[in-house]
């Protein structure tokens, strides 16, 4: 059983979609998300962020139903989106709530195998990385999002490329960008030529560069080789938190061998296409599920 720390406020949030809607908030977020699916996988898991008294007690509750270990602070309001989808699959975010920035850094970072950094708006500093990069040996995995997000006067969410990215990325072992946020950052639309920014995301100083394409797959470059990973078909109810959810199971993956980035993407594609059929935290998710559709994944390139 390893131990994973991740840094991230958790969400409540109200998706809509052309498939669900749901009925109030329900908990996500990028290193929630992450928290819940290993925390499933009999990982140990710490969730370090900020929560508000509003959501405080559900959230205490939710932590203990999934299993989850976590070192919350209260702040003045609990972080939450109003995420309405079109047929496309393209979002907008609206702002329900911002808890703030994290500050503490807790001791067990330095016996952490494995860091995920993954903030909704803007709530890790970049002294806030540098602290975590300092404290502990561990591979740090950097989901951007909240990073590249800016809040316009109207309350919704717009990208916009971090100042301090080239400074944050050579910290990191592993970053993973979906297709707009590789976009923002490198300049490349992954689209017209995903090698090309898989490559240039990458040259900003990561170990392990990550491009992930919807139903078109996702891409890996680790400065040898670059590895295309295919999507697993599926019929995607509720595309929030499929990155998170593919960061997830990559990590599993990666933990039992560093060395084999075509299993840790297929295992990550495995473990997003069951999330996204589901909405919110009781996706069904079991590793003896995700590894029949990793073994789907890998026979497709034997074959």
């Amino acid at each position: 059983m390893s131990t994973i720390i991740a840094f991230g406020n958790p969400v409540y949030d109200e998706i809509i979609t052309p498939a669900i809607s749901t009925h109030g908030r329900v908990l996500s977020g990028c290193s929630t998300n992450g928290c819940l699916v290993l925390s499933g996988f009999h990982h140990h898991t710490m969730l370090i962020g900020n929560v508000g008294r509003d959501y405080y007690e559900q959230f205490v509750a939710d932590a203990e139903r999934y299993g989850m270990n976590h070192t919350m602070h209260i702040s003045a309001a609990t972080g939450g989106f109003r995420l309405v989808y079109d047929q496309r699959g393209d979002r907008t975010l609206d702002v329900l709530g911002d808890a703030g920035p994290i500050r503490s850094v807790p001791a067990i970072c330095a016996e952490a195998d494995a860091i995920i950094i993954g903030p909704i708006l803007q709530e890790t500093s970049t002294e806030l990385i540098e602290r975590i990069y300092a404290m502990s040996n561990a591979p740090l995995f950097l989901d951007p999002q909240g990073l590249l997000r800016r809040l316009t006067p109207g309350g919704r969410i717009e990208h916009e490329k971090h100042p301090e990215f080239a400074r944050i990325a050579p910290l990191c072992t592993v970053i993973k960008a979906n297709e707009v946020e590789a976009r923002v950052i490198t300049g490349i639309n992954p689209r017209e030529d995903a090698s090309a920014t898989v490559r240039e995301l990458r040259s900003f100083g990561c170990a392990i560069a990550i491009v992930t394409l919807a139903e078109s797959g996702s891409i890996i470059d680790d400065g040898q080789s670059q590895y295309v990973i295919p999507a697993y078909p599926t019929d995607a109810r509720d595309p929030t938190g499929a990155g998170d959810t593919y960061m997830a199971g990559f990590i599993y993956a990666y933990l039992q061998d560093t060395h084999n980035l075509y299993a840790a993407g297929c295992t990550g594609s495995a473990t997003a296409s069951i999330w996204i059929e589901h909405t919110g935290p009781d996706a069904p998710m079991s590793i003896e599920e995700v590894m029949r559709r990793t073994n789907t994944l890998l026979r497709q390139r034997v074959g």
